[in-house]
C-alpha cells in the first residue's frame, strides 16, 4: 500500500474526526443535533461524534452511512449500547440507499465540504425527507469576507489533499436553498481559534420547499 493509500484509509479518518471534535465545534453540535425526533437519518455517521448528543426520547429509528468502513463499526457499537433500532451501511451521499419519504429528520454535520458532488448529496438528502421533515444542519464552507474567500480559492487546492478532499469555497445557505429548501438559519460565525480560512461556519435547520 502507498503511502497516500495508507493515509487517506487509516490516518484522514481519524485526524478529521479529531478536529471535528473540537470543543468550538461541539457546542454548535449541542446547538443543532439534539433538536432530531422520529426516524432520524445521519450523513457521514462514521466518526460517531453526534450519538452522544441526541435526546433518546426523542428518536424512534437511527439510520446512516459513511465512506469509511472502519469508522462505521464504533457507530454501530454505539447505536447498540443506546438500544436503538438501527441500519447504519457503508454509502456515500451522492447514492443514499433509502426509499423516498423514509425519516423525519436528516443530520448533516461537516460532511458537504467533502462530498464529490454537493447538489446531488443535498437533491438525495430531500428526497429521503418526509413531506414535513427537517434537515438539520452544520457545515463550514465559503466565506462572507471578500478578502477571506480569496485567499480560501487560493488554499483550496492544496489543502484538499492533508483534508480528505475537505472544500474550502463551497457555500452553504445558497446551496441549500438552490436544491429547494427554505432555511431557518440558527447561527453564523467564524470559529473561535481557528484561522478564518478554515473556520466559516453556518447552522440551522432546512424544510423542503412548499412542503
Amino acid at each position: 500500500m502507498g503511502i497516500k493509500r495508507f493515509y487517506d484509509a487509516h490516518v484522514m479518518p481519524r485526524v478529521i474526526t479529531l478536529a471535528c471534535g473540537q470543543r468550538g465545534i461541539e457546542k454548535r453540535r449541542r446547538e443543532v443535533v439534539p433538536l432530531a425526533e422520529g426516524q432520524v437519518f445521519e450523513l457521514g455517521c462514521g466518526g460517531g461524534l453526534n450519538q452522544a448528543l441526541y435526546d433518546p426520547s426523542r428518536i424512534t429509528r437511527f439510520a446512516g452511512i459513511d465512506p469509511h468502513a472502519k469508522l462505521l463499526e464504533g457507530a454501530r457499537e454505539r447505536a447498540r449500547a443506546k438500544g436503538w433500532d438501527h441500519d447504519i451501511r457503508e454509502g456515500v451521499g451522492e447514492d443514499i440507499p433509502f426509499p423516498d419519504s423514509s425519516f423525519d429528520t436528516a443530520v448533516c454535520t461537516y460532511t458537504l465540504c467533502t462530498v464529490d458532488d454537493p447538489d446531488k448529496v443535498l437533491s438525495e438528502l430531500r428526497r429521503i425527507l418526509k413531506p414535513r421533515g427537517r434537515l438539520l444542519f452544520l457545515e463550514h464552507g465559503k466565506a462572507p469576507d471578500p478578502a477571506v474567500a480569496r485567499w480560501q480559492d487560493r488554499i483550496e487546492p492544496y489543502w484538499k489533499p492533508m483534508a480528505g478532499g475537505c472544500h474550502l469555497t463551497r457555500p452553504i445557505g445558497a446551496s441549500l436553498r438552490g436544491a429547494g429548501f427554505e432555511v431557518e438559519p440558527l447561527g453564523q460565525a467564524y470559529l473561535e481559534k481557528t484561522p478564518k480560512l478554515m473556520g466559516w461556519m453556518e447552522w440551522g435547520v432546512a424544510r423542503r420547499a412548499g412542503a
